[in-house]
């Protein structure tokens, strides 16, 4: 039996390879070196965001392979969540380390001396929700059980580190959250595993994501298509893992962990901003990278943390826009195509989140050599 008649006769969804857990001694100081190996951080210009937003009042659901109390995290991490059959608890163990890597991405803390991973929102908060297990293997419903607990718990933000199968239950539930009013973030997928842009990211709504390297250019390993809404770092990307220690991985994953955090920041800065104008400023405000508008490496662009928060970006028009109101039917849909991804299993991807697009419009792209956007007064 093929490993994708395997997946397509299980559902599953796998942790994708790229994905590695750093044991550092004592003597290594690894908390400063984590911070110094965080080159996301300088590249998206964090600490200036971060002077304007941190993730305040913002809570972000991570459904994935659970969540370990890492020190550079626990303080902002809540009780969630298993939704794994046959399994209890609240979310708070990761025998995998997959999950708590998405979560220091997007609201890692680090230490009061000023070392260990920090997250892009260091004020969110995390609600993990054990949807995989540590054999790196889970279902779609599953996956769909974590977003309704995302729903009924007030997250404004859902980071989704997996690609692949859909179900009717799945598809109701990513629905049902972009109905909330809840920004839905997804990776697009890992080349050379995935071919094309899976689910959720190829829900319309959902901001499918991409990934670049260290330099800003397109990350071999990202899937391209024409489902991709934004780009951001997926190369060597560390942060937190299981039992106190770190991780480096490159994927898509790592970069909707970023987005996600974005996210995060904009729902703290702009509360009464509803979800489609969250994910329409940052697109927005993107820097576009290869051919001038959208495409399908970058999508709309590379994330811009800074101009996202401070740029005065015109209301979303649903007459000049892609709108794509999000759909009541259970049938999986096709933002672009879905490829026979029902006949795939679910994959997380890389090191942290996930994003797929659908909403996103904007007139003209910024270019990295164009003055900067005019700041809201």
């Amino acid at each position: 039996m093929t490993r994708s008649v395997a997946a397509a006769l299980l559902a599953l969804f796998v942790v994708a390879p790229g994905h590695q857990v750093l044991s550092l001694s004592a003597t290594q100081q690894p908390g400063t070196r984590i911070r110094a190996d965080q080159w996301h951080l300088r590249y998206l210009k964090t600490e200036v965001a971060n002077s304007i937003a941190q993730g305040d009042g913002v809570l972000v659901a991570v459904p994935d392979t659970g969540v370990s109390p890492h020190p550079d995290l626990r303080h902002n991490l809540l009780a969630g969540t298993t939704t794994i059959p046959g399994t209890t608890g609240d979310g708070r163990d990761d025998q995998n380390s997959h999950g708590t890597g998405m979560a220091g991405l997007i609201a890692a803390h680090g230490q009061d001396d000023g070392t260990g991973a920090v997250g892009i929102a260091p004020r969110a908060k995390i609600l993990p929700i054990q949807s995989s297990g540590a054999n790196n293997t889970g279902r779609p419903d599953d996956l769909a059980a974590g977003i309704d607990f995302a729903i009924a718990h007030h997250a404004t933000v859902i980071s989704i580190s997996s690609s692949g199968a859909s179900s009717p239950a799945l598809v109701r539930a990513v629905r049902a959250a972009l109905s909330a009013d809840i920004v839905v973030v997804a990776a697009a997928g890992n080349e050379p595993e995935d071919g094309y842009v899976g689910y959720p990211a190829s829900e319309s709504g959902v901001i499918a994501v991409g990934g670049v390297d260290r330099i800003g250019e397109h990350a071999s390993v990202s899937v391209s298509g024409p489902e991709i809404d934004i780009a951001a770092p997926a190369v060597d990307i560390y942060s937190t893992s299981y039992d106190g220690k770190y991780s480096k991985g490159t994927g898509t994953s790592s970069a909707t962990a970023i987005v996600a955090g974005a996210a995060a920041l904009i729902r703290s800065k702009y509360p009464d901003l509803p979800a489609q104008e969250v994910a329409h400023r940052l697109t927005a405000t993107a820097v576009d990278k290869g051919p001038p508008g959208r495409d399908d490496q970058y999508g709309y662009g590379v994330i811009d943390l800074v101009a996202a928060l401070t740029a005065d970006v015109p209301p979303l028009g649903f007459e000049s826009s892609n709108v794509t109101p999000p759909a009541s039917a259970e049938a999986a849909p096709e933002k672009g195509g879905d490829k026979a991804a029902t006949a795939r299993g679910l994959a997380t991807l890389g090191v942290l989140v996930a994003a797929g697009g659908g909403y996103l419009f904007w007139r003209r792209r910024r270019r990295a050599d164009d003055p900067p956007p005019r700041v809201s007064r």
